[in-house]
This record gives C-alpha cells, structure tokens and sequence, in this order.
C-alpha cells in the first residue's frame, strides 16, 4: 500500500466526526502520517464520539467539541485547512424514522452548510464525503454497482443521497475538490457497541462478549462487511488523489456472507454467548433490505484499492480490543 507521506506529513487535516469510530482510526493513521490533525466532534451521546478513541494519539491531534450544524464554527475550522475527511453524521436508520428532523439537519442541512464554508472561506481544500451504500435501499441486481437507482427506504438514505449530492455539485458547479465514498458495513476496533440503533454487528459484539443470546432476524440475507483499517486506506488513497474529483465511489468486503454464519463466526471466535433466529419486528422489518453486497471495482480501478482483512481476522482483532478495553465502550 502507498505510504502517504508527500501527500499528508506536514498538512493540516480536518476530520469531522473524528472522535468516532472511522474517524478515530484514520486519525490514528493520519498522526502516524506527520499529519498536523484537528478533530471536530459533537461529542453527543448516542452517536458514538468517544475521547478514549484517541488515547494513543492525543498529544498528536487537537480536538474542538463542536456541532457541524454551528455554521460560525464551521466557518472558522474549516479555514487553512489542507484536507477535510468529513464523516459527521447521523447514521442510525432506526432513528431517522423516529426523529427525522434532526436527521436532516445532521445529514442534509449541515453538509450544505460545511460546504459552503468551504466555498467562501478555503475553496482549495481537498475534501473526501463519507456516504453510504443505505442509498440504493433493496438490491435490485448483484452485487450492487454505483449506476444501480437509488431508492432508500427511509430518512437517513434521504438525507445521505442529499448531503452526497451536494459534495458533487459543488465539486462541478465551484471547483471543491470532493469526492464521496459509500460504505457498506464497516466494523473494528473504536465502533459505537453501547446500543444496537447503530450497528446489528457492534451490539452482536457486546452480546458475544458477555455470553448472552443474539436474536437474529431472518437469518439468511447475504451482507458485506468492511474491516475499518481497509476503510481508512479507501479515505487515504481519495484523499491523495485529484483523479477522483466530483466521483463518487462504492467501498465492499473480500465476499459476502449471511448473518447466521456471521454470528456463528463471531460466537465460536468469542467462545461464548449464542444466538436464536427470531421474527423482524415490524419497526425493522420495514426498513431491512434483504440481501446487498456492494462492486467496489470502480475504486479498484481508479485508485488501486481493494479490501484485504478476512472477515474472521477482523472479527478476532475486534473482539481482542473490546476485551482489553471494555470499560470505555459498555455503557
């Protein structure tokens, strides 16, 4: 893999979300990078901003405790800065049908205003969206390229098509130089294991670790999952490259698996906890989409990329860090 270094020692770089699951650990690497890093988060409860996400790194990063929704704020942070990984946002399905106003100021309103602060007060900034693969809703064919329709099945693929489109506009229309990547299912070490609003995997995780009983929905529906290093090397390699300008671009996993044999995966590598296929619950049986794995081969040839963490390897490595530090992500 590329090393990065011309590209980010010495730079300043933005990450919004940065005390969050991706965020963190591209920090991590960006720190590692020579990177001068400053990390932008809400810090809100529920949505997965965690200090001790960059324990290792924090006389290497600065932090401000900011909302994106603050236009003022955004205005001042967003200036003199070289690259923006902007990966704030509200990323909960199940809450966007329960509170779809704060949804679209998070997802929609506040990616208009952070690039407009872009445009009037850093227009050479190099900007990389983080998106999502939620947008397409229920696969029509498979696996799923970047020309499938978008038909989300609920507020947050609305507001994410929104907050993705405006990044490509202002790319085309003011020369922003931005690029979005929709990612499928990203797991690792720092993800958000408090709640299951989130992410099924994470809440899987905690209930492995303490030996409890996984309800299983369906059972049978094929997903991808991304390890969050090979995700972090996807915002890197966009993040370095003027090729992928006003392009948007689908992340996936090595291959797809079912979510029975995921959870009997991650019991057997956990060595307790067991699970039950159950009924959907109607709430979420509406907004389940079935099988879905992603084509990443537009990214593979743009820029090289490819996923290369083994499902189990991920899973083992993430179970050894909630092991060594499960007093900072239980609740």
């Amino acid at each position: 893999m590329p090393q990065f270094s011309d590209t980010y020692a010495g730079k300043k770089v933005l990450i919004t979300g940065g005390l969050g699951f991706i965020g963190s650990n591209l920090a991590q690497r960006l720190a590692d990078l020579g990177a001068e890093v400053l990390l932008v988060d809400s810090l809100i409860d529920d949505y997965g901003g965690n200090l001790f996400n960059v324990q290792d790194i924090k006389d290497r990063v600065k932090i401000n405790i900011a909302d994106v929704r603050d236009q003022h704020g955004m205005n001042y942070l967003v200036r003199g800065q070289d690259h923006i990984f902007n990966l704030a946002g509200q990323v909960s399905h199940i809450d966007s049908m329960r509170d779809p106003y704060t949804d679209l100021e998070i997802n929609c309103r506040a990616q208009l205003s952070l690039l407009e602060a872009c445009r009037r007060f850093n227009p050479e900034v190099k900007l990389v969206y983080a998106s999502t693969t939620q947008v397409y809703g229920a696969a029509q064919f498979l696996p799923v390229t970047e020309e499938h329709l978008r038909r989300p099945i609920d507020v947050n693929g609305i507001n994410t098509i929104a907050g993705e489109e405006y990044h490509i506009v202002y790319s085309r229309i003011y020369g922003i130089r931005a690029c979005s990547l929709r990612l499928t299912r990203t797991y690792g070490p720092r993800m958000l294991v408090k709640h299951n609003r989130q992410t099924a995997l994470g809440w899987f995780i905690r209930q492995a670790l303490d030996g409890e009983e996984i309800q299983v929905f369906g059972g049978e529906q094929k997903r991808d999952y991304t390890y969050v290093d090979d995700v972090v090397e996807a915002f890197l390699l966009a993040g370095a490259s003027e090729a992928v300008n006003g392009e948007i671009f689908n992340l996936g996993g090595i291959q797809p698996v079912s979510l029975r044999d995921l959870v009997a995966s991650l019991i057997r590598l956990a060595g307790a906890g067991g699970y039950r296929i159950v009924p959907f619950p109607e709430e979420r049986r509406r907004i389940d989409i079935g099988d879905f794995y992603a084509d990443y081969g537009k990214i593979q040839r743009a820029l090289g990329w490819t996923p290369t963490t083994p499902l189990e390897q991920g899973l083992a490595q993430t179970l050894e860090y909630y092991r060594t530090h499960r007093k900072h992500y239980w609740a």
